[in-house]
């Protein structure tokens, strides 16, 4: 079985990774789940333990068997990593090597040749900012690939790209990978 670590971070559609950690556990993957602090007040890590049926990662600090390291166990496990939604906070600590939280230290802590994913979701604004694109750029540069968001009308009212890729769309393309 193929273990997917799934990123959330703090954007409103983090609820959507409650339907796409479902839709990966019915394709038969074991799917880890890591929240950003924000992610948890958004959704509940409860609803993603239920889904998941794994507990979930939310404390770099919290070591759940004593004589492992929760962060660097998770990292070594992995044989994909997807960051879904993928604020521009969490791009930029991806980008920069900051390794603040549970999300951003799992990460810097994955073997180069763990497959990486990331799915954008904020303002168009945010997104279109020359430093999100320079972010996205250095990820792109060590090996991440992008699920690009749609266009659509945003929660904040505003109208452009920055939504976050479809569910399916998703899906889609992480099975697809796995399946080579």
């Amino acid at each position: 079985m193929k273990t997917i670590l799934l990123g959330i971070s703090g954007s409103i559609s983090a609820y959507k990774a409650a339907d796409i950690t479902s839709q990966f556990t019915k394709l038969g993957y074991n799917v880890e789940v890591i929240m950003t602090n924000n992610s948890t007040k958004f959704i509940t890590p409860l609803t993603l333990q239920s889904l998941s049926k794994n507990p979930v990662h939310t404390d770099v600090m919290e070591e759940i068997a004593p004589n492992k390291i929760n962060h660097i166990e998770l990292a070594k496990k992995a044989d994909l990593f997807l960051v879904a939604p993928a604020s521009a906070n969490i791009l930029a600590k991806l980008a920069n090597g900051i390794a603040d939280d549970m999300l951003s230290t799992v990460a810097l802590a994955l073997k180069e040749e763990v497959p990486k994913f990331i799915a954008p979701a904020m303002n168009t604004y945010m997104y279109q900012n020359p430093i999100t694109q320079r972010n996205l750029a250095t990820l792109k540069e060590v090996g991440y690939q992008e699920i690009d968001p749609r266009e659509a009308l945003l929660a904040c009212g505003d109208y452009g790209r920055g939504a976050l890729a479809t569910v399916e769309e998703i899906v889609e393309i992480i099975n697809e990978f796995l399946a080579k």
